[in-house]
């Protein structure tokens, strides 16, 4: 069984925050079991991940180098101005967020909103 969690974060860094704290529990609570976690930015919450702005670059950095992915919605990054070459090199563009949300439901990854 694979205890995948798709945690969605859209608002402002404290959300980002939270979400990264939930991540590692998550991982450290079940490290034995198979999982992947995918962090998906959307909204105004893109503005937190860019390499000047980002609260937590060395958790997310630790967390991105097992089995944690960190998608970021490239609509919402264009709407916000940011060039993805500024943001974070965890980061993995995803075309829209909501969609990609929607995808990893349906491969069956449950959905928490920190």
């Amino acid at each position: 069984m694979n205890y995948d969690l798709l945690l969605h974060v859209d608002t402002d860094a404290s959300a980002l925050s939270m979400a990264i704290k939930n991540a590692s529990n998550y991982v450290n609570a079940i490290e034995s079991e198979k999982y992947t976690i995918a962090i998906v930015v959307n909204g105004k919450a893109v503005a937190w991940l860019l390499r000047t702005t980002c609260p937590t670059p060395e958790i997310l950095s630790k967390l991105c180098s097992g089995n944690v992915r960190l998608y970021v919605c490239n609509n919402a990054i264009r709407e916000h101005g940011i060039n993805p070459e500024d943001l974070i090199p965890e980061a993995i563009v995803v075309p829209a967020g909501i969609v990609h949300i929607v995808k990893l439901q349906r491969e069956g990854f449950a959905y928490v909103k920190p």
